[in-house]
């Protein structure tokens, strides 16, 4: 099992005792994978992610392919990033409280206007070719804008990939100063197989000059 997750109703830290660090030891020992513990166990969990709590204990391969998948959560309970079918899912704009979107698909969807969310939509294709980096600057005050205000914001694209990707890194290296090295290990650890395509990288490295008066990561590295 690549993925082990053990939680109890409150364990906040390693050095706590309790059933949830005995049960990860023991299957840590059986286990070629790492094992996680959920800090805050399911009280902080449900209090954060009401609308992910079941009373169900077993699922069928049927049921497990046919739940909801919700975007990546980037800057907790702010900023979500994700593809085009969830963007369209009422149920999820509506669990995440997402009251701005920025769509850079191809894709329009009236779904956006019955959920009542702002879009700031820039159609860009997912091409080597395609300028990202002159609508950085609107993107991102845009975000700003609605994040300065409590509001949430989803970040999105066809597949969730590429262009949504390259986006949420040009805001973190704008808003939190981040160099490209670092924003690009932040987003690769929400979201494994994300792949922003050799142009939009360029473009980030554009911008890390832009935003930070250097270039710090070298995009030569095979990483990027």
């Amino acid at each position: 099992m690549r993925y082990i997750i053990v939680y109890d109703s409150s364990t906040h830290s390693l050095s706590d005792s309790g059933p949830a660090l005995d049960c990860a030891d023991s299957l840590e020992k059986a286990s070629q994978f790492p094992v996680q513990i959920l800090s805050g166990g399911y009280e902080k969990f449900s209090a954060l992610y009401p609308f992910l709590r079941t009373q169900k204990i077993l699922y069928s391969i049927r049921e497990l392919e046919s739940l909801n998948l919700y975007p990546m959560e980037i800057l907790p309970g702010k900023l979500y990033m994700g593809d085009y079918r969830q963007a369209t899912n009422i149920q999820i704009l509506k669990d995440l409280k997402l009251n701005a979107l920025v769509n850079v698909s191809d894709e329009c969807s009236l779904v956006f206007k019955k959920a009542n969310c702002t879009v700031l939509h820039i159609r860009i294709p997912d091409s080597a070719e395609a300028d990202l980096i002159t609508s950085f600057e609107r993107m991102c005050a845009f975000i700003g804008s609605h994040l300065n205000t409590s509001s949430s914001v989803l970040i999105f694209s066809t597949l969730g990939v590429s262009r949504c990707c390259a986006v949420t890194m040009a805001y973190l290296m704008h808003h939190l100063k981040y160099t490209l090295k670092e924003a690009w290990n932040h987003i690769q650890q929400c979201k494994a197989n994300m792949r922003p395509n050799r142009g939009f990288v360029q473009q980030l490295s554009d911008w890390e000059l832009q935003t930070l008066g250097k270039r710090v990561t070298d995009i030569s590295e095979p990483n990027y």
